[in-house]
């Protein structure tokens, strides 16, 4: 049961409790729409602390620099061509 079936255990146990007048014998519906709504809150207090946890935080990428090597070549003046 998700977030929208906790949400509507509320809704149905306000209205049982609530907006309601019916009077049916051995039910107390005044009871049963105070148990939907304690069963709805329940849901909703558990979903959104199992939503918490499924939130993961995944740190953004790391780049990889790669120093190209650098070749330090001792100019002679004859290897390079400036010197011929």
């Amino acid at each position: 049961m998700g977030l929208g079936g906790c949400i509507i255990l509320i809704a149905v146990g306000a209205i049982l409790t609530f907006a309601t007048d019916w009077h049916m014998e051995g039910v107390n519906l005044d009871l049963v729409g105070i148990i939907l709504m304690l069963v709805g809150l329940i849901g909703v207090a558990t979903f959104s602390g199992i939503a918490k946890r499924r939130r993961v935080l995944v740190p953004p990428p790391t780049t990889t620099v790669i120093e190209e090597e650098r070749h330090h070549h001792h100019r002679d003046g004859y290897s390079d061509g400036y010197g011929v």
